[in-house]
């Protein structure tokens, strides 16, 4: 049945906007008078107006999604609650509409539950709004709805998504004080050098004597800057641009990434990190029920590194022609050999998913490990290295004061 959005006045002379399902706008309007409404507006709630897409079929890139990463997690907990305590799927998304904090999360939802009462299935009304739910996500409803256990997939996947935003976050604020620290150095140093070393430099501009090295040094740093700054910001602007449209070149990307991972210590974070993405995922979509070819797949396309894609591409061939799983992911070097070990246990005992489930957990471990001992030694070496800075324009303009009471006394 459509969903029509409107806005009415209440018996009592106050404005109600909302979501009502009807055959037609008419009988819309018919259902808000027996409620002693007086419509004022009712507008069909469409798949393209509930995902953000335009009366020209593209998407508005200025619109702001229905759900972040956080808000998809909670809203799927909701739903997984309300369907595995037996509530049809319809009434979970009715029950779930009508709690909706916001207008937009409200209309996603009518529209949902509008394509689903008109005979559609949850994984095919999901697929109208792509900018709200993935590809991956959409497989493992599908999956879940052909097995009958649409409940517990949607349990696994609220624990995956959750799983995700909290490594997500232990590695943006093991990251977060270093870039703050590293900022504030920049800024300081900067007014340093353009601010107080030029006043220096004019208080011994006519002095006859020789200045010391670090200051002439330092003068000479300050008189750079203030002369070519602006043209190194330029510079370096080109070069951000230059680099990010290089990288968008596949082939330069995969070479890129592919370096990135023989980094000594950036490279095994990105292994590890993207390894538990991909064996979660594909843990995930193997206990929905997808099949493997289908799963290694969609588990691929979360891969952010594109050599490691490339390398799970590669696998999924060797599956397809017949090799074991475990075998397949040996032969590629780059994906770390716990993977493989942990498959070839879940091949021979008959768990696959729960296997590959371990290996995630485990490799999230370590990068959420390996991320707070990086912050922890990065956070102390930048203060030292800030102070250590500091202290060289301090002695650069307390040497001359310094040389010049000495020819004083």
């Amino acid at each position: 049945m459509p969903a029509y959005s409107f806005e009415a006045l209440t018996a009592e002379g106050q404005t109600r906007k909302g979501v009502i399902e009807a055959d037609s706008a008419k009988a819309a309007r018919s259902l808000l008078r027996l409620q002693s409404m007086v419509p004022l507006s009712v507008e069909s709630v469409s798949a393209d107006a509930a995902s953000g897409v335009g009366a020209t079929g593209q998407g508005s890139r200025m619109k702001r999604r229905v759900f972040n990463a956080t808000g998809l997690g909670v809203w799927t907990r909701q739903l997984a609650g309300l369907v595995s305590s037996g509530l049809p799927l319809e009434r979970a998304l009715a029950s779930l509409s009508e709690e909706a904090e916001g207008e937009p999360e409200r209309n996603l939802v009518a529209s949902l539950r509008s394509e689903v009462n008109g005979g559609s299935t949850f994984a095919r009304a999901l697929a109208q709004h792509p900018r709200e739910f993935s590809p991956i996500y959409q497989a493992v409803i599908g999956a879940g709805e052909q097995s009958g256990n649409l409940g517990l997939v949607l349990e696994r996947l609220a624990d995956d998504l959750e799983e995700q935003q909290a490594l997500k976050s232990k590695l943006i604020g093991a990251a977060l004080y270093p870039a703050i620290v590293s900022l504030v150095a920049v800024v300081i140093v900067l007014f340093l050098v353009t601010y107080v070393v030029p006043q220096v430099a004019h208080v011994f501009a006519g002095s006859k004597r020789a200045l010391p090295l670090l200051t002439v040094l330092m003068i000479g740093m300050s008189s750079f800057v203030r002369s070519y700054g602006w043209l190194m910001l330029i510079a370096i602007l080109l070069i951000a641009v230059g680099a990010r449209l290089a990288l968008a070149r596949p082939l330069i990307r995969e070479k890129f990434d592919a370096a990135w991972l023989n980094l000594p210590i950036l490279g095994k974070l990105s292994r590890s990190y993207n390894t538990a993405r991909f064996a979660n995922t594909l843990a995930m979509l193997a206990a929905a029920g997808v099949p493997i070819l289908k799963a290694l797949q969609a588990a691929a396309e979360t891969l952010s590194n594109q050599a490691m894609r490339a390398d799970a591409l590669d696998a999924l061939v060797l599956v397809r022609e017949g090799a074991p799983l475990a075998s397949a992911l040996a032969q590629k070097k780059r994906f770390p050999g716990l993977l493989a070990m942990f498959a070839r246990l879940g091949e021979q005992t008959g768990q696959l998913p729960l296997m590959l489930q371990r290996a995630a957990k485990q490799l999230s471990t370590e990068v959420a490990r390996r991320a707070m001992a990086l912050a922890t030694l990065l956070e102390p070496l930048l203060i030292v290295a800030m102070g250590v800075v500091v202290m060289l324009i301090v002695l650069a303009v307390l040497m001359p004061i310094i040389q010049l009471n000495q020819l004083v006394k």
